[in-house]
C-alpha cells in the first residue's frame, strides 16, 4: 500500500467537510457515499439538487438555495462539480478529492452505467430515467465526457494551483485502484 495514500487517508479521516470532484464516470458518487458511510457524514449529491423532473434543471436561485442549505451544517461530503455553486461550497470545505481518472476508464464506466440504468429502468432523482433516446442524443453523457474530459482536467489543475481557496487540502487519485487502496486505509469513525 502506498505510503502517500495511507497518509492521505489518515489526514482525511479527521475532516468533516469534503468535496469530491471529477468528470462523469470518475467514481464521485461511489467514493462520496463510501466516505459518508465511513465517517458518518451527511451525503450531498449535487445532481439530485440540480435536476428536476423530466431532466429539467431547477432554476439557478432554487439550486443555489438548496446547496446553501445542504452545506450550512458542520459536517458533509458533497459530490459534484457545478461551478455555479462552488462559491457556496468550497469556502466551507476542508478538502477536495479530485478523481483525475483517464478518459477510457470514464467512458467505459459511463457506457456500462447508462446501459444498466436503461435495462433496469432505474429511477434517478425526481423519477428521472436514462433512455436510449437520451443516450443517443446531443445530451448524451458519453458524448459530454468525450468532449469535456480534457477541459475538466485543465479546470481542476487551475483550481488546485489557484490561491482562491488556500485553506483546502487537495487529494488526487488517478485510478480506481488508488481509490480502493485509499478506502482500505481509511479508518472508520467509531
Amino acid at each position: 500500500m502506498s505510503q502517500t495514500i495511507v497518509s492521505s487517508a489518515s489526514e482525511l479521516s479527521t475532516m468533516q467537510r469534503i468535496v469530491v470532484v471529477g468528470i462523469s464516470g470518475a467514481g464521485k458518487s461511489t467514493l462520496a457515499k463510501a466516505l459518508s458511510d465511513r465517517n458518518r457524514l451527511p451525503y450531498v449529491p449535487l445532481d439530485e439538487l440540480f435536476w428536476g423532473p423530466q431532466w429539467q434543471p431547477k432554476p439557478a436561485p432554487v439550486f443555489a438555495g438548496l446547496v446553501q442549505q445542504a452545506v450550512d451544517g458542520e459536517r458533509w461530503v458533497v459530490d459534484g462539480n457545478y461551478a455555479t455553486v462552488r462559491q457556496h461550497i468550497w469556502p466551507k470545505a476542508q478538502a477536495v478529492i479530485w478523481l483525475n481518472v483517464s478518459l477510457p476508464v470514464t467512458l467505459w464506466r459511463v457506457l456500462r452505467r447508462t446501459v444498466w440504468r436503461i435495462l433496469a429502468r432505474e429511477r434517478l432523482w425526481h423519477d428521472n430515467r436514462e433512455s436510449i433516446g437520451r443516450a443517443l442524443s446531443k445530451e448524451s453523457l458519453l458524448l459530454w465526457v468525450w468532449e469535456n474530459h480534457k477541459r475538466r482536467r485543465e479546470e481542476f489543475e487551475r483550481l488546485r494551483a489557484d490561491k482562491a481557496y488556500p485553506h483546502l487540502v487537495w487529494f488526487e487519485f488517478k485510478s480506481p485502484s488508488e481509490v480502493r487502496t485509499f478506502l482500505r486505509a481509511l479508518k472508520p469513525v467509531t
